[in-house]
């Protein structure tokens, strides 16, 4: 049962998601070795030492943020599956969802590509193994629609396919390929 949060319990959550929208800008911009608490917590409207209160430190942050997001992933993609009355279903709403994702998280994007291996081994295994998760979840829905090929083959096609999307916070022109994207990513796939 979920109960309704109290006005203090979600004015701490609102500021937890602050903390790492604020986060996320200044990591991508800057990387997150130049990236201070106190520059955090002022990016999120709070002093350097408030962000304790709602982590242990800037590490936390990063894991947090990469965490979440493959969480996020994965969890997006088990609905997009379950809830598609087809392979060829699926696999469309993937790519819609992973586009919409990469579009909406492009500085996350940015900041996993650049400071993935700041994360202690403990978190990095833990959004690694999400991210093999996610793969796999993409792998099995391609598989049947491709049901001869070779599973190395699909998760190639799959990995290419998030290297096409995941591409597009590097362009600066993200706004415009959304259509795009979603056409090429189903286009690589099918190839």
């Amino acid at each position: 049962m979920n109960e309704t949060p109290t006005p203090r319990s979600q004015a701490k959550a609102d500021r937890r998601e602050a903390l790492l929208d604020a986060a996320a800008s200044l990591f991508a911009e800057r990387g997150f070795t130049r990236v201070s608490l106190e520059e955090l917590g002022a990016a999120a409207g709070i002093s350097g030492p408030a962000v304790y209160r709602h982590f242990d430190g800037k590490q936390a942050v990063l894991a947090a943020m990469l965490v979440d997001a493959s969480t996020d992933l994965c969890t997006g993609a088990n609905t997009v599956i379950e809830s598609a009355p087809s392979a060829r279903a699926a696999l469309e709403s993937l790519v819609e969802f992973h586009v919409e994702f990469a579009l909406e998280n492009a500085n996350v994007i940015r900041v996993q590509d650049r400071d993935l291996d700041s994360l202690t081994d403990d978190d990095r295994h833990t959004v690694r193994t999400l991210q093999r998760s996610y793969v796999e979840q993409w792998v099995t829905t391609l598989a049947r629609l491709h049901p001869d090929a070779a599973t190395s083959e699909l998760r190639t096609r799959a990995h290419a396919t998030f290297g096409l999307i995941n591409s597009t916070p590097h362009s600066g022109r993200a706004g415009t390929a959304r259509a795009v994207l979603e056409r090429m990513a189903l286009a690589a796939l099918d190839a």
